[in-house]
C-alpha cells in the first residue's frame, strides 16, 4: 500500500488506496497530519454550534435498518403530524439563545409533499428572521423542491449516503444510492450549501469507511458539512445488537475525513451521548468541529448543553462566530 500523502491530492483524485494508506497511518502520526490540516483551514479550537429538532416524527416509510422512525421496526415511538411554523419557532428561538448558530429541522418522510414543503418553507423564512443558519433533512428532493426551498432562504440540505455503495442494500432496500446522490445533486444545482456524511459501527467493515470517505471527498463539491454518526443502537431496529466500533477507529475515521475534506465542517453528530470527554477531545484534536446541541437528536439522546458548556471550557474550545 502506498504511503499516504503529507498534502491532500487535487479535487476528484483520492483513489481508494489513497484513504487507505491514511488509515493506516499509526494512530500518532494520523492525529497529527489530521492536525495541521485542520489548523490550515479553520482557527484553532473553533467549534461550530447546531441544533437538531424533530418537525415531523415516526411513520417513515423507509426501512433505515437503523432508524427508529421507520415503520418497519416497533421500537414504541409514536408518529406525530409536522409541526406547527409558531412551535418550530418558538424551539429555534430557545435554540438561538442557548449558543445555537445553525438550526436543523429534520422529518421523517420519504420525500415531501406539496402541502407540507409549502409549510416548511415558512419555516424557513421564520427561523432565518431569528438570525439563524437554516438546515433541513425532509428525504429525497425533486429539482423543483430544492429550488423551492432555496428561494425560501434555506442554507443547507443534510442527505447523507450512510455508508459505501458495496454496503448500502444492507442498510437500506426502499431507496437506491443513486437515489441519494440525484438528491444532492438536486441541492447543489439549486444553489443550497450541502450537509452529507454518514453511520459508523453499522457492522460495516473498514473498506466501507474508507469509500464513505472517499465518495464523499469525490463528490463534484465536497460537503461543506460532514456529520459523522455513531450508530445510537435502539431496540426493536435491525440494528439493536451491531457490535459497538472501536473508538480509536471512529477517531481515525475523524481524522480521515478532516484530511480528505479539509475546508468541510466535520459534525460529531449521533452517539455522542455516550462517548466519554476523552472520546470526544480526541476527535476535536483530529479536526471535529461542529456538534449538535441540546438534549435530543431527532429521536435519540445527546448530551446535555451544561455538560458540552463544561466540556469546551476544560478543553479551552470557543463557538463559532
Amino acid at each position: 500500500m502506498q504511503e499516504a500523502q503529507k498534502h491532500p491530492p487535487p479535487a476528484d483524485r483520492w483513489s481508494h488506496e489513497d484513504v487507505a494508506a491514511l488509515y493506516a497511518l499509526p494512530f500518532s502520526e494520523l492525529l497529527h497530519r489530521a492536525h495541521e490540516v485542520h489548523r490550515a483551514h479553520f482557527p484553532a479550537g473553533d467549534v461550530q454550534i447546531s441544533t437538531l429538532l424533530s418537525i415531523k416524527t415516526g411513520a417513515c416509510p423507509e426501512d433505515c435498518a437503523y432508524c427508529p422512525q421507520s415503520v418497519h421496526f416497533d421500537t414504541g415511538l409514536d408518529a406525530e403530524r409536522l409541526m406547527p411554523v409558531d412551535a418550530v419557532v418558538e424551539k429555534a428561538r430557545a435554540a438561538r439563545d442557548a449558543g445555537a448558530k445553525r438550526f436543523c429541522m429534520g422529518a421523517a418522510y420519504r420525500s415531501p409533499r406539496p402541502a407540507q414543503l409549502e409549510a416548511i418553507c415558512e419555516m424557513v423564512r421564520e427561523v432565518r428572521a431569528l438570525g439563524l443558519e437554516t438546515c433541513a433533512t425532509l428525504g429525497m428532493l425533486e429539482p423543483d423542491q430544492a429550488e423551492a426551498l432555496a428561494d425560501a432562504g434555506l442554507d443547507y440540505y443534510n442527505h447523507n449516503l450512510d455508508t459505501s455503495e458495496a454496503y448500502y442494500r444492507e442498510i437500506i432496500t426502499t431507496r437506491t444510492y443513486d437515489d441519494r446522490l440525484r438528491t444532492l445533486a438536486a441541492v447543489r444545482d439549486a444553489g443550497l450549501a450541502v450537509c452529507c456524511g454518514g453511520i459508523v459501527g453499522m457492522g460495516e467493515q473498514r473498506e466501507d469507511r474508507i469509500e464513505l470517505l472517499r465518495t464523499l471527498a469525490n463528490l463534484p463539491t465536497p460537503p461543506e458539512s460532514v456529520p459523522v454518526n455513531h450508530l445510537v443502537a435502539v431496540p426493536g431496529t435491525a440494528l439493536a445488537d451491531a457490535p459497538p466500533l472501536d473508538p480509536l477507529e471512529f477517531v481515525r475515521t475523524i481524522g480521515v475525513a478532516r484530511i480528505v475534506m479539509p475546508a468541510s465542517r466535520v459534525r460529531l453528530s449521533a452517539g455522542r451521548e455516550s462517548m466519554s470527554d476523552e472520546l470526544q477531545a480526541l476527535c476535536f484534536h483530529a479536526g471535529a468541529n461542529s456538534i449538535f446541541c441540546g438534549e435530543q437528536l431527532l429521536t435519540t439522546a445527546n448530551p446535555a448543553t451544561a455538560h458540552d458548556r463544561a466540556l469546551f471550557e476544560r478543553l479551552g474550545l470557543t463557538t463559532a462566530a
